[in-house]
């Protein structure tokens, strides 16, 4: 068993050190109050990922004001391209300025305002290398089972919030979002088509491989 403590745990966290322009998003989105950004932890992890599958094609369910994008676009390729989704065009607007006080050439984003839901049957099966899901918890598994539709073999899903404030691995927490949450983790877990793991930054980041 780990015995792995609150130090160690922040030290990891704070590991990568989070640009610039990134913390600037970030304060952005919690100013907003509904788009809650990814964690450091959190954000190294997606680049890291985006990096090691070289993904060309990333979606993105839930924009927020562009954290969790600008990670995913530093460690895409140059000619990579982000599609990204959310209901806000508020959260929208503040995304596309992040991208551009970054640097990033417009053609490098995808910026799709409308529900989720609506928006995801519209897009391609198997096009994309990198699909991340970090919004409304209640809408996660309606947004899984598109998202794995849209992998290739080999792609990799990635959830934010998968412990949700330590919630998850408490068993008498019982509420709606727990219990979505912790019975898609299980779900997941056991798919067949999927190699799954649960990583204890941030919030909790469930990534899974498309076999």
């Amino acid at each position: 068993m780990s015995q792995l403590k609150p130090a160690s745990w922040s030290y990891a966290e704070e590991f990568v050190p989070e640009p610039e322009v990134v913390e600037a998003a970030r304060r952005r989105g919690v100013e907003f109050g509904d788009a809650s950004p990814v964690g450091t932890g959190a954000g190294a992890a997606l680049r890291f990922i985006a990096a090691a599958v070289q993904a060309r094609h990333v979606a993105e369910i839930g924009t927020g004001a562009g954290t969790s994008g600008l990670w995913l676009l530093a460690g895409m390729p140059e000619d990579g391209v982000l599609t990204t989704i959310d209901s806000s065009a508020e959260h929208q607007r503040a995304a596309r300025e992040a991208y551009a006080e970054a640097g990033y050439a417009h053609q490098r984003t995808r910026v799709i305002t409308g529900p989720a839901a609506d928006v995801l049957p519209r897009m391609t099966d198997g096009a994309y290398d990198l699909v991340v899901v970090d919004a409304d918890k209640g809408g996660y598994p309606v947004y899984v089972e598109h998202a794995v539709r849209l992998l290739r073999p080999g792609g990799v899903l990635v959830l934010d919030n998968m412990l949700w404030h330590d919630q998850v691995a408490d068993p008498a927490a019982r509420d709606a979002t727990t219990s979505t949450l912790r019975d898609l983790g299980k779900s997941l877990r056991d798919h067949d088509e999927l190699v799954t793991a649960l990583f204890p930054v941030s919030d909790g980041l469930l990534v899974a491989v498309k076999r």
